[in-house]
């Protein structure tokens, strides 16, 4: 079968009007599209790149849910309140409770809203912080943002959804009302304005920007990231031009393991870990519960002072994770038949990797680790060779912070009052998160708020 590629519309096909605009044409800007066209709505996506998908793309772990039809399927009892007070720790207890609890409540119908759509999540891992497996991916195992994006931009072809690249919003419009009625582009073909009912913006965080890192968080300016590089904070400064109100913009995650000795940085997913693979240092030793949370795994790397730390996973755990295919491709994966080889290959102590090993495997066979007190990824042991190890370092990987939303994804100004027919979701909104992003959370966001805007935005054009 011949694979799918998208074609993008021309800009001089930008019709002067829509029902509904969409801002950024990630995972959720595309599943609004989709949810908004579907309720009868003419609408239009616009993103500025050449390429689509936005940080959606570089999503490799999972989508996480509760409840949902696989986890039974797999003999899995989960429980919502488990997934909100789990999210809730995670977050720091600075989550927007109620955004919480819809993100909760509907994350297991978006599992099936997408298999409805051709886009099956039938495999499961587990991330950091999460106590069951939650966080669905392809049955492939495939990294999911990738094959998210694909499924739904074929899903967004065949439904005939306009969507044009090298198109920049640079306005949002707003008529004597201050209501939102369209938006003023930067395109190839000149500068077009196109009317509205409602606008949505889906255009990400602000993780590549230099100049918002600095303003929010300058002690973390000299960090690299794992985003995409047009995910610099535009929705942000559009929505701030109309006086929207922003909120937590200084809680920026940083990621544990990311692969920074090359010049393109690399994220190498928590899935991995989630499927078995251990944290060393130097010295061949565990440091931590690698199953903690992002901040708190970070925070131990980086304490280490020693240039970053060492997974260390074997074939029964990469054939668990097939991204690592990818990242082996590209040469960032050392590879030995014994854990001494894999060591000296990586500038690992040979002999404290083997005892670490050794003492791992024997607390993955007990179901006990006394060491760190990790309860979780502990399917199976490493020993099945070859061995491999990817040296990782911290990088700037997700902006929690946003555009304050309400549960149906309006816009909140700055006097707390709705901007009307203004929507926001995704990255580009703040609150859900609280100050530490669980891995799996992003992509859940981003089609449980896509559908939800999807949905508002179509009730708003109704009545207006």
């Amino acid at each position: 079968m011949a694979k799918f590629v998208f074609a993008p519309n021309r800009t001089d096909e930008i019709a002067p009007s829509y029902d509904a605009i969409i801002v950024g044409a990630g995972g959720a800007g595309l599943t609004a599209a989709l949810q908004a066209n579907e309720l009868g709505l003419k609408v239009a996506v616009f993103e500025k790149n050449d390429q689509l998908g936005g940080n959606t793309s570089r999503a490799s772990s999972g989508m996480n849910a509760a409840e949902s039809l696989v986890q039974l399927k797999a003999g899995i009892i989960d429980d919502k309140e488990d997934f909100f007070r789990e999210t809730l720790k995670g977050g720091g207890r600075l989550n927007d409770r109620e955004l919480l609890r819809y993100f909760v409540d509907h994350s297991a119908s978006a599992i099936d809203w997408l298999s409805d759509h051709g886009i099956d999540l039938s495999n499961l891992t587990i991330t950091g912080g999460m106590s069951k497996k939650r966080a669905h991916r392809p049955a492939s195992m495939a990294p999911v943002g990738s094959y998210l994006v694909s499924g739904a931009l074929e899903q967004v072809q065949k439904a005939k959804i306009p969507v044009f690249i090298r198109s920049k919003v640079i306005e949002l419009l707003q008529d004597d009302g201050q209501k939102v009625v369209g938006v003023k582009l930067d395109t190839d073909a000149g500068v077009k304005t196109v009317k509205a009912k409602a606008v949505l913006l889906a255009s990400g965080g602000f993780g590549s920007s230099k100049e918002l890192i600095k303003k929010y968080r300058p002690d973390l300016v000299d960090y690299k990231t794992t985003n995409q590089p047009g995910a610099t904070g535009d929705g942000l400064k559009l929505a701030e031009q109309i006086e929207a109100q922003l909120e937590q913009m200084d809680f920026i995650q940083v990621h544990p393991t990311a692969q920074t000795d090359t010049e393109h940085v690399y994220l190498i997913g928590e899935g991995l870990r989630g499927e078995g693979a251990i944290l060393v240092n130097k010295a061949g030793q565990r440091f931590i519960n690698e199953m903690d949370t992002r901040k708190i795994v970070s925070n131990a790397i980086s304490n280490l002072h020693e240039d970053g730390a060492y997974l260390i996973f074997d074939q029964g755990i990469r054939q668990n994770f097939t991204a690592v295919e990818f990242y082996d491709s590209i040469g960032l994966v050392s590879r030995g038949d014994t854990l001494e080889e894999v060591a000296e290959s990586s500038g690992i102590d040979p002999a404290g990797l083997t005892m670490t090993v050794q003492t791992w495997d024997s607390a993955v066979t007990a179901q006990k680790d006394e060491e760190f007190g990790r309860k979780t990824g502990m399917d199976r042991t490493i020993a099945r060779g070859p061995f491999f190890a990817i040296h990782v370092n911290p990088a700037i990987h997700y902006t929690m912070g946003g555009i304050h939303i309400t549960p149906k994804t309006e816009v909140l100004d700055t006097d707390g009052n709705i901007i009307k027919g203004l929507y926001a979701a995704g990255e580009v909104s703040g609150g859900l998160h609280g100050n530490n992003r669980i891995g799996g959370n992003s992509i859940a966001e981003t089609v449980v708020f896509g559908r939800q805007a999807g949905i508002q935005m179509t009730a708003f054009v109704r009545r207006s």
